[in-house]
């Protein structure tokens, strides 16, 4: 687990694809708590990215951070922002997507529907392009919302599906989904200090065909 910053408040690093976001055996917690050395360090998660992403999380250590943190995401103080590489172009070069979400449980996937109904709620994302490579897509998103799944399923709605993606694409990409947290700025919980981190993906396909 690589751990990019700590105090005795808060703590950043990078999670790998394939890890759960919350605190259960082989999580993000339990395998900070192993880097720390210390098996019950206080780590709470306060905002998730799916199993299959990767890239930068915060952690509260203590409950009063958890809780000042998750105010912040309440209320839209919390800024995230997500690279992906997306098959296809989008219509312009930035825009916004706004979608009602519906979703299934049974199949524990996202839909875009027409209606508002129980359980359907408004998605918002503002989108620009940083670069196009052989069908390929490199854009950077960022939420004013945070749905489940919101960016794989708005993207693959419009027929940009993202790479990699085994649950909302069919086609054949061999490698993790190409969808990592960027970047994150929020209120320090103790000081009030804007905080401000930025991580780069690693040197792969299909990242590496936006290198240059």
């Amino acid at each position: 687990m690589d751990i990019l910053y700590q105090d005795n408040s808060i703590l950043v690093c990078i999670k790998p694809a394939g890890v759960l976001s919350t605190d259960e055996p082989g999580g993000v917690p339990e395998l900070v708590r192993q880097a720390l050395g210390d098996p019950k360090a206080c780590v709470r998660t306060v905002h998730r990215l799916d199993r299959v992403v990767s890239g930068l999380m915060v952690l509260a250590r203590t409950p009063a951070a958890a809780s000042k943190l998750s105010a912040q995401i309440r209320e839209h103080d919390f800024g995230k922002t997500y690279l992906a590489v997306v098959h296809g172009e989008p219509d312009a070069l930035q825009g916004t997507y706004r979608d009602l979400l519906r979703r299934d449980p049974n199949e524990r996937k996202t839909y875009v529907t027409d209606k508002m109904a129980k359980g359907v709620q408004e998605a918002v994302l503002d989108y620009d392009v940083l670069g196009t490579r052989t069908e390929l897509s490199l854009v950077r998103i960022y939420l004013q919302t945070g749905r489940t799944h919101q960016i794989r399923c708005q993207f693959s709605a419009r027929g940009l599906p993202l790479w990699g993606d085994k649950k909302y694409s069919t086609l054949p990409d061999d490698g993790p989904i190409a969808l990592w947290s960027h970047c994150l700025h929020f209120a320090h919980p103790d000081t009030g200090e804007v905080l401000y981190f930025e991580q780069q993906p690693p040197d792969i396909s299909p990242w590496s065909l936006f290198a240059d």
